[in-house]
């Protein structure tokens, strides 16, 4: 089944919106169910939260930041919730001063796993649990772990390549994954190899080259996609994206090359960009993963910990992931992800995560009309 497309008048439009934004991935809105009171809670016990960047996902800051607050002020508990801005140092300084000022429980989405392991252990040796937020540190000591299955994002992430490229033997595949410093850019892959590999091996489809992306970084990864694109002759049928800050640099140089619409490209996190992008009918799926369910398992189990209730915590996380190199299992909450493709966009509006407003525009009205986004 090819990538669906919209009137020309859409896509003429969605093509000077692709260009403007340049792979941008701009917060959404924190209104609706992404909101949260900002207010100093009255005597609660204070937690530490430490997110990892703004460059690369609209998610930490759009989504995870204020769903957090809201989840661990509703558990009685007062965040203090920064970002490192993709700067490890800075990183091991707020963790620094957040064991330094009392905090009962440290939260840490890591840039890596050495500086979150390193940061862990920190914790640690002060008697302060650790719950690793959304990417599992390698080789840690932290207690807990909360995220979502993320062998299965990326299997969602190989599936609605396939789908979109059934009709196509032999079509030409480039993947532009995340950092490899990252453990879920690694299990986003190995789900992806599930579905892409067999494939790969009968010559459905055929691979031309496979790049991580150093940081997550979103100009770079449009910077080695046109590369590899002029590499291979200009040709390709269809783009792995691991994310939807990725996709949009990739569709941006496919637009410079008359191929938007035309080739499939994957995403991932269901930004206001990517879904627009989505609707435009220049992106073929993002993943959905409902954050509130994440914000709010985090907080369960801070609000366990703080009161050093293990069972409690242990009732929570029932789920274990492994550590190869701890050679170790981590207690976890591993929630589940959903794919998107245009016909169900509106399960994100729906569930609050993104208003129609801040994806019905000009480019693509016609598509939420027709959808019932309103």
């Amino acid at each position: 089944m090819r990538i669906r497309r919209t009137a020309l008048a859409v896509v003429s439009a969605g093509l000077a919106f692709a260009l403007a934004a340049c792979g941008q991935n701009a917060a959404p809105s924190t209104g609706g169910s992404a909101g949260g009171s900002t207010a100093p809670a009255a005597d609660g016990v204070k937690v530490g939260v430490i997110l990892p960047e703004t460059d690369s996902s609209a998610r930490w800051e759009g989504f995870d930041k204020p769903m957090i607050e809201k989840a661990m002020r509703a558990q009685g508990l007062d965040p203090d919730i920064q970002n490192a801005q993709g700067d490890e140092q800075k990183f091991s300084t707020l963790a620094d001063g957040m064991i330094s000022s009392g905090v009962k429980v440290l939260v840490i989405a890591s840039i890596s796993s050495d500086g979150g392991s390193a940061v862990a252990a920190k914790a640690k040796a002060q008697g302060i649990p650790v719950i690793d937020y959304d990417r599992l540190n390698l080789g840690g000591t932290s207690d807990y772990y909360v995220s979502f299955d993320n062998v299965k994002v990326g299997a969602l992430q190989g599936q609605g390549l396939a789908q979109a490229l059934q009709s196509k033997p032999g079509a030409q595949v480039i993947e532009i994954e995340g950092a490899p410093t990252d453990n879920n850019a690694t299990l986003f892959y190995n789900g992806q190899q599930t579905v892409l590999k067999p494939l790969y091996d009968s010559g459905a489809l055929k691979l031309v080259q496979k790049q991580a992306i150093d940081k997550w970084d979103n100009q770079v990864g449009g910077t080695t996609f046109e590369q590899i694109l002029t590499a291979n002759g200009g040709k390709v049928d269809g783009v792995v994206a691991a994310n939807d800050g990725l996709a949009g640099a990739i569709i941006t140089v496919l637009a410079k090359n008359g191929l938007n619409g035309k080739v499939p490209v994957t995403g991932q996190d269901a930004t206001a960009d990517g879904l627009q992008a989505i609707l435009r009918g220049d992106q073929y799926m993002t993943v959905f993963k409902p954050i509130q369910e994440e914000a709010d398992a985090t907080a369960k189990l801070a609000a366990a910990l703080a009161k050093g209730d293990t069972a409690a915590a242990d009732a929570v996380a029932t789920q274990n992931t492994d550590d190869p190199k701890g050679n170790r299992q981590v207690k976890s909450v591993l929630l589940t992800p959903q794919l998107i493709t245009k016909d169900n966009v509106k399960v994100v509006t729906d569930a609050g995560y993104v208003k129609a407003s801040e994806i019905c525009v000009a480019a693509t009205q016609a598509a939420c009309t027709q959808l019932g986004i309103k």
